[in-house]
């Protein structure tokens, strides 16, 4: 049977890519964005696999817009109504921080957005996920306390740092039904975010994404990994 997946951030880069994969393999697919009239290319996929992709609003770190999200996806779930994989994708960094000028607003936005949000998020859809299912919260090793080498873009990575910790509670909330939730991170892909130095291709990183996914079993929730499989420090 097809599964449902809800992605967040799905109108571009990495979110855009898991669309287009899951599609690709037959799965029914909730295309999740702030502004689902500029997406383009995700309304592009809605035609070309009608019926299978739905494109909903949703700003991650509004709780007015998540609760929206949740009242409107048994609309759109079909006859099962359960999310076999929620993909936290959606995330901002601001570019440009230098020490002694970080300001709160800068460093709230990340937290709201980064960990806050996809936090509460996955909490509001507990009911709606399957037993069984898989939570997977795109992160970054800029959120690895013990690979920290360097001062760099600060309020991205103490919000990857809380969204790791995010994932390690929602792993042990959801345990005792088989839910699997794991922190993943993508590498350093070609996307409008990572750069134009950036190493892997969006659609290798997406694909090693989903293996890893598909292959975790309970006894691996709660891991900060590659997209490679490979363990990450804390």
């Amino acid at each position: 049977m097809p599964r449902n997946v809800l992605i967040s951030g799905a109108n571009r880069g990495i979110g855009l890519e898991f669309v287009r994969q899951l599609l690709a393999r037959g799965e029914h697919v909730v295309g999740a964005c702030r502004h689902p009239g500029k997406a383009t290319s995700l309304n592009a996929l809605a035609g070309e696999y009608p019926g299978r992709l739905h494109v909903l609003p949703l700003d991650v770190a509004e709780a007015k817009s998540r609760a929206s999200l949740v009242h409107d996806l048994p609309l759109v779930l079909g006859d099962a109504g359960r999310i076999d994989l929620l993909v936290n994708n959606a995330g901002v960094l601001h570019s440009g921080e230098r020490f002694g000028h970080v300001e709160q607003a800068t460093l709230e936005d990340s937290l709201r957005t980064n960990a806050v949000g996809p936090f509460l998020l996955a909490q509001a859809l507990a009911p709606l996920l399957a037993d069984g299912g898989r939570i997977a919260n795109i992160s970054s090793q800029l959120g690895s306390i013990g690979n920290t080498a360097r001062f760099g873009t600060p309020s991205y990575d103490i919000s990857k740092a809380a969204q790791n910790m995010a994932s390690v509670l929602l792993a042990r909330a959801l345990e005792e039904r088989g839910i699997v939730v794991l922190a993943l991170h993508p590498g350093w892909v070609q996307t409008e975010m990572g750069g134009a130095n950036a190493q892997v291709a969006p659609a290798d990183a997406v694909a090693g994404l989903l293996r890893v996914i598909d292959a975790a079993t309970p006894g691996q929730s709660g891991r900060f990994l590659d997209w490679r499989g490979e363990s990450l420090p804390w």
